[in-house]
């Protein structure tokens, strides 16, 4: 289960990319459900994203372990475009702000997501004021949508 929030960035803080990062690619072999594969740093895994359960911010999600091999096959089984982006890890009240910062077709798009314990914990939540529109639930926004789109994005 993932509960987060996202929201898009217009002007980073400057400390921003100062900050660990890890290097995201990631295809998608089918968008609803999402099933997708993705290389985050050295480790490989394919991810299962089901339905937002009723009245929450939960999205269903399962990930399943691949060695490099296994990856490599099936991301070139994906469909549409592969995302590459850069993940910034920055500590935030308690929590951890994972900005992403897109490369390759979706520059120079940048989204910050904050996962959560609760839907409680999720929307007590106080963004940075360096955060722009919230985009929680926004399929324009969602990776699944951007595998298989460019800029411009979606509010929807």
């Amino acid at each position: 289960m993932e509960i987060e929030r996202r929201f898009l960035i217009d002007t980073l803080p400057n400390d921003a990319l100062s900050h660990p990062f890890r290097m995201i690619t990631q295809g998608y072999l089918n968008t609803s459900p999402a099933i997708r594969v993705r290389c985050d740093n050295d480790q490989y895994y394919m991810t299962y994203k089901g339905r937002k359960f009723k009245g929450s911010l939960a999205v269903e999600e399962y990930n399943l372990p691949l060695n490099k091999e296994s990856y490599e096959h099936l991301l070139a089984k994906a469909d549409g475009y592969i995302i590459s982006k850069k993940r910034y890890l920055i500590p935030d009240q308690g929590y951890t702000i994972e900005l992403d910062v897109f490369e390759g077709v979706h520059a120079p798009l940048i989204i910050a997501e904050v996962e959560f314990p609760s839907d409680e914990e999720a929307l007590r939540y106080l963004p940075p004021s360096w955060f722009g529109e919230e985009i929680t639930g926004k399929k324009g926004y969602s990776n699944s949508y951007l595998s298989a789109h460019t800029a411009p994005f979606s509010s929807n």
